[in-house]
């Protein structure tokens, strides 16, 4: 398996003093990963490597071309995936994995491959049409009556932040966390893609059997975009609660579905753009 950092030296000038110092820096390894459904390739993402198979797992759930985790059959790092290493020997990159769906369920439709190269940042960037954008959840989030104690998640940033050790290395990872209603910790991933660490979230929850997320809260340490909304709603999870701001397309999103959406959770306020009636403040 693949660094998640790595060391490198980094020169620092400060103006102020003036000082110029050099020293070694822990860095966020960025790196490729080719997924390919049934051997044909699908979609290639920028991520840090770690959890790669709840990452496939939480991806093909968010698109929309799995329900279960029993429509995979099998998910594996390619063997032919190798390149010339410092030895002479080829050695498994493992930036290769390979889906096999289970039969009877029907593979990626040409017209839904995403464009082959998909960045760190940006996980909707490669659609073939607006129309893709919106996937069918097999979940309705809008019948999930749980309600969430403003209290409650008000916490939950701060639970996160101290879950990721990642970051406290770099400064340069995203973090997703489950959480259930009363503020219990299910499972933190970080990324250096947003999205990604949405999707190994949702791919645990999808090996785990948690998939739909019923009474849980999906956290996430930066802003909460259209993307972000769609994955938690495809993995039938009620609540999104983001540090910072949502975008238009995101409330309308989390509306539409009747799910709760959460902005500038941070400290003791927090800013709730959508289904409301959930949250409760005694």
């Amino acid at each position: 398996m693949g660094r998640v950092t790595v060391r490198r030296k980094v020169t620092t000038i400060d103006l102020a003093t003036p000082s110029t110092t050099t020293r070694p820096d822990t860095l966020t390894v960025e790196e490729p990963l080719e997924l390919r459904v049934n051997g044909s390739p699908l979609t290639v993402t920028m991520r840090t490597p770690g959890h790669d198979i709840e990452l496939v797992h939480g991806f093909l759930m968010s698109e929309g071309l799995v329900r279960s985790a029993d429509d995979i059959a099998l998910a594996r790092y390619c063997e032919g995936a190798v390149v010339s290493g410092e030895s002479g020997f080829d050695e498994n990159t493992y930036n290769v994995i390979d889906v096999t769906l289970a039969p009877g369920v029907a593979a990626p439709a040409a017209s839904a491959t995403r464009a082959f190269f998909t960045n760190s940042s940006c996980g909707v960037c490669g659609k073939a049409s607006i129309e893709q954008l919106r996937a069918q959840s097999a979940f309705d989030v809008r019948s999930d009556t749980t309600e969430f104690a403003a209290k409650i998640v008000a916490e939950l940033p701060d639970a996160l932040r101290v879950e990721q050790r990642s970051f406290d290395k770099t400064g340069g990872l995203h973090a997703a966390g489950l959480f259930t209603a009363d503020g219990e910790l299910l499972v933190v991933r970080e990324d250096v893609g947003r999205h990604n660490a949405v999707d190994k979230v949702v791919g645990w929850a999808l090996q785990s059997g948690r998939v739909p997320g019923v009474g849980c809260v999906l956290v996430v340490s930066g802003r909460a975009s259209f993307e972000l909304t769609q994955k938690a709603i495809m993995a039938g999870i009620p609540c999104l609660a983001a540090v910072s701001a949502p975008s238009s397309l995101a409330v309308e999103c989390a509306e539409d579905a009747g799910m709760s959406l959460l902005g500038f959770v941070r400290g003791t306020r927090l800013n709730v753009y959508a289904g409301a009636h959930r949250i409760t403040t005694t």
